[in-house]
């Protein structure tokens, strides 16, 4: 299934993993290489001897590294750390590109910009991006207010005019082969894929967790600050996750104010971090987009590829009147 994407990239399917801080690990990426499409380990807020670890644990595979462009900025040693390990691409997501921009591209790796609005598509755009990831706020984790399926089409259009080299990628609600045929209608040149790859056996997380995911269905996601208020992390105001409503989320969102007094936060985020250790999904939550209602099973990433590769392949052979649905 060969797009600008798999071209550039030298992959053989346009499907990236999310680098989903602390569940993309090394394993996950690999699985996702080895199966065709590219694999993303988490820079997420920036542990060097972690990030040492599952670059080892994805061995030769050819894979890629993502971090929160905000946080390595607090520990800019990390992208050295990472770029010594000649990952495919760098992914950048939420803060000012510029500096790690020339950084990455001096390497000769691809810059791959995360991007919410076109206001910071022009961003990426001026910084260099080789590929930009127009996120919509279906997605899980953090990410802003702008849909999948008007902002693809949309920075289509700019880029076609405003840096045609430039490769488009959509995320954001996207787990079957019916989101990956529809993200190539809409003029993107493959996806990124987040939350499936979290319901694989090589995600790290726990099984209770994944077990709430495939419980869940698109109802089941809302996008909040509380968990970042009981972890202690400052993210930028216009920026929320999305994730599960589990018992602990829905009792502190629209109480935000009354989480962050100082007692209460002190005992609240000791209980949050315990109880997603202990796996606890009722005490804790986790980050998971819209798509979890379109999630049957856990199964080994490379499996989960090469199945929305045959469906994206078929539906987009069928008739334009044939039905779409997928088997339940």
């Amino acid at each position: 299934m060969q797009t600008r994407l798999t071209q550039m990239l030298g992959i053989e399917h346009p499907i990236l993993s999310a680098p989903m801080a602390f569940a993309a690990g090394g394993k996950l990426a690999a699985a996702v290489s080895g199966a065709g499409g590219l694999g993303m380990i988490g820079g997420g807020y920036g542990d060097p001897s972690w990030l040492e670890q599952e670059f080892a644990d994805a061995g030769s595979a050819r894979v890629g590294c993502g971090f929160i462009t905000w946080s390595l900025a607090q520990k800019p040693q990390l992208l050295e750390l990472v770029l010594a390990h000649a990952p495919v691409g760098v992914m950048l997501s939420f803060g000012n590109l510029t500096s790690f921009a020339r950084q990455i591209k001096a390497t000769g790796t691809r810059l791959i910009c995360q991007v919410q609005t076109l206001e910071l598509a022009r961003e990426a755009v001026a910084a260099g991006a080789d590929v930009i990831v127009a996120q919509g706020a279906e997605a899980g984790g953090h990410g802003a207010v702008r849909a999948t399926f008007t902002l693809v089409p949309e920075l289509a259009d700019y880029l076609s005019v405003a840096a045609p080299d430039t490769v488009l990628v959509a995320a954001g609600g996207i787990g079957d082969g019916r989101g990956l045929a529809a993200a190539l209608m809409l003029g993107a040149d493959g996806v990124l894929i987040g939350t499936r790859f979290l319901a694989s056996t090589e995600a790290l997380i726990a099984q209770s967790l994944q077990a709430a995911v495939l419980a869940a269905d698109g109802d089941s996601t809302i996008r909040t600050r509380v968990v970042d208020i009981a972890r202690r992390i400052e993210w930028p105001e216009a920026i929320t996750g999305r994730v599960l409503k589990t018992r602990f989320t829905m009792d502190w969102h629209g109480r935000e104010a009354k989480l962050s007094e100082p007692a209460i936060l002190k005992h609240e985020e000791i209980r949050y971090r315990n109880a997603l250790n202990a796996g606890d999904v009722d005490n804790a939550s986790v980050f998971a987009g819209e798509a979890v209602g379109l999630i049957r099973d856990i199964a080994p990433a490379g499996d989960i590829l090469h199945r929305i590769v045959r469906q994206a392949e078929d539906l987009l052979g069928r008739p334009a009147n044939a039905p779409n649905s997928l088997p339940a």
